[in-house]
């Protein structure tokens, strides 16, 4: 008989021990939801004391000059579009010939001309390939060369995406990473 008064205090016991742990797992999952939206808030940024606050159709009061139809603050945003993989290539060199890669990110302005690019990344890759085969691993070695390199890929790859799509799409092309051995 005192061996089942026993067991029936144990099982009682057990009981509140896995209520305790319940309530506790909900009050960690409520406080880590109030967290994630207390700390959420907006991504607009608060502006200083004294700052002027610009629209994007507006420009700032010192510039007198009139608003162009190609003006950064028309265009929007600016994003980057990352080719998916780094172009690898050969090119030949006075003393050998060297092994180069280059991690591309193209540059472009609001959403709708992010959309285009992503669209056309084929296309954009065959361009840039084209361009960076054509480099001479003398030419690279220099900063000079590089930049030469740069703007012939942004003239490559805006003329192919104005023969497309019918605009201007690519704002820029940037190196973001850039190896030769």
């Amino acid at each position: 008989m005192a061996a089942e008064e026993e067991l029936k205090v144990e099982e009682g016991g057990g009981g509140k021990g896995k209520l305790i742990i319940v309530i506790a797992a909900v009050v960690v999952i409520l406080g880590g939801a109030a967290a994630f939206f207390m700390m959420g808030g907006s991504d607009e940024p608060v502006p200083e004391e004294g700052a002027q606050e610009l629209t994007l159709d507006e420009e700032p009061a010192a510039e007198s000059a009139p608003a162009s139809s190609g003006s950064k603050a028309d265009m929007g945003t600016a994003l980057y579009v990352a080719m998916p993989r780094p172009f690898v290539f050969n090119v030949p060199g006075a003393s050998r010939d060297r092994l180069v890669q280059i991690k591309v990110q193209l540059l472009v302005r609001g959403a709708e001309r992010e959309e285009l690019a992503k669209k056309h990344i084929p296309l954009i890759e065959g361009g840039l390939l084209r361009v960076f085969s054509g480099a001479n691993a003398d030419d690279l070695a220099t900063v000079a060369g590089k930049e030469a390199l740069k703007v012939r890929a942004l003239q490559t790859v805006q003329e192919e995406l104005n023969t497309i799509v019918g605009q201007k799409v690519v704002e820029n092309v940037l190196f973001t990473g850039f190896v030769m051995q």
